[in-house]
């Protein structure tokens, strides 16, 4: 991490640095949610994977808000850095912690309330319900772990250091795979060590792996700088320095929030389909995610980047970064859209022998595979935006690709071309391209104007 200096060192030079770890780490983490959804396919039934599926919207309202107060941490935490103002680095991380638990303690609050209310509109399907109400339970109770885990990352990701997040990725993913089949059988070994837990058991494992983890990483903290400036009263909550963080948070979880909320009207629709179409959506999403992985590695190196040239007062260097990332983020997309497209089949079969939901999952990765390119036009600009503090932008962005364009595109061809489970994605996909070109050509000339401000 010492070697790492995000105002000097050739941008290149810095994605590699930066986004490999971070991207290595990714895969783990997305492979940690694939192997719960294989677990629940294949030993508890089709059922519990519909069910871990259809948790999607909910379950990614918590990551937002745990995001969004990441970016807002990373963001400010970053651009003090380069001020030469550790203290402040320090005072934004403490009050970032305890603005997570405070989160936390709502998500659990509404979570256990309203969680099956949300879940029963989505499939009213009693046993799928049921299962996914089990599993989302131990995960609202557990959301203070997996927030307060987030800002700790994003913490040690302004300071450049992605291998610490990676290491507790990689020690999760495999802790998960031993986790997970102990405490759906209630068995270690072949013989029966408690009662079977079923799909909570799946949840448990998540918050055991990520507890561990958080440990690790608030370890790796204590050896910064950023703890060498830690004061007792940093903990106390300030109204300033929350509202600071509020100001980037807010809308970047606002915007994530839509990819919930997109990903719900996708389900409403999907599941006029059947338990089989949103078992293979569901499923195709955790193996699309999957390979998003190199993108988000250099999304997380672009926004750390910004924010400390931000505070250096480098604009050139700013725009470099942006330019420089959305190249490599074209190229690489292009050579993973390859890949999604002819291993989409093969992916669907670790999920399920079903056949229904091996064809809903491969029709829609293959549709889909044609917009990965166009992905990096959103991904870096978001990034760059974040870094330069101007998140609502974000926000904005994310109302009309994830909320506004779904319901108009599903809606028109479900009631004026054709109900289609296929033509439903291919508007989709059409649209996803549109829109990111309109999106690059405006963010070119926001971040050239706003440097130049």
């Amino acid at each position: 991490m010492k070697n790492i200096n995000l105002i000097e060192d050739n941008i290149y030079s810095l994605f590699w640095r930066i986004a490999l770890p971070s991207s290595i780490g990714t895969v783990f983490q997305n492979l940690y949610s694939l192997v719960d959804a294989i677990f629940a396919g294949r030993m508890i039934s089709e059922v519990a994977l519909a069910a871990i599926g259809q948790t999607f919207p909910i379950y990614f309202i918590i990551i937002a808000l745990g995001i969004g107060l990441s970016i807002a941490t990373t963001s400010i935490v970053a651009n003090s850095i380069g001020e030469n103002k550790i203290s402040k680095s320090s005072q934004i991380f403490c009050q970032s912690l305890g603005l997570a638990v405070f989160v936390s303690i709502i998500i659990s609050i509404f979570g256990i309330y309203f969680g099956s209310s949300i879940l029963e509109s989505i499939n009213n399907d009693q046993n799928t319900l049921n299962l996914s109400s089990e599993y989302m339970n131990v995960i609202y109770l557990g959301s203070v772990i997996i927030l307060l885990l987030m800002v700790s990352n994003s913490c040690l990701s302004a300071l450049g250091d992605t291998k610490s997040y990676r290491n507790v990725l990689i020690f999760s993913f495999f802790l998960n795979i031993i986790l997970n089949p102990v405490l759906i059988s209630g068995k270690f070994l072949g013989f029966d060590v408690f009662i079977p837990l079923g799909i909570k058991g799946i949840a448990i494992a998540t918050i055991l792996s990520q507890f561990i983890g958080l440990l690790y990483l608030l370890y790796k903290i204590s050896k910064t700088e950023i703890y060498n400036y830690f004061k007792k009263k940093y903990l106390i909550p300030k109204i300033k320095s929350i509202v600071e963080i509020s100001i980037q948070g807010i809308p970047a979880s606002i915007g994530l929030m839509m990819i919930a909320l997109g990903s719900y009207i996708l389900l409403y629709f999907v599941s006029s389909y059947g338990n089989n179409a949103i078992a293979g959506f569901a499923s195709a999403g955790r193996y699309e995610q999957l390979l998003f992985l190199p993108l988000l590695g250099l999304s997380t190196a672009v926004t750390s980047i910004v924010g400390q040239n931000l505070g250096a007062n480098k604009p050139n260097r700013i725009l470099e970064t942006y330019i420089k990332a959305i190249k490599t983020g074209v190229i690489i997309l292009s050579i993973v859209a390859l890949f999604l497209f002819f291993s989409a089949e093969l992916s669907m079969r670790l999920f399920t022998d079903d056949e229904k939901v091996i064809f809903y999952g491969t029709m829609y990765l293959k549709i889909w595979a044609f917009g990965f390119p166009a992905f990096p036009l959103f991904f870096i600009a978001n990034a760059t935006f974040q870094g330069l503090k101007k998140a609502v932008i974000v926000m904005y962005m994310a109302i009309l690709r994830f909320v506004i364009t779904p319901i108009l595109i599903v809606t028109l061809i479900n009631n004026f071309i054709k109900e289609d489970y296929i033509y439903m994605f291919i508007g989709l996909t059409l649209m996803h391209w549109i829109i990111g070109i309109l999106y690059f050509k405006y963010s070119l000339k926001k971040i050239k104007r706003l440097i130049s401000i």
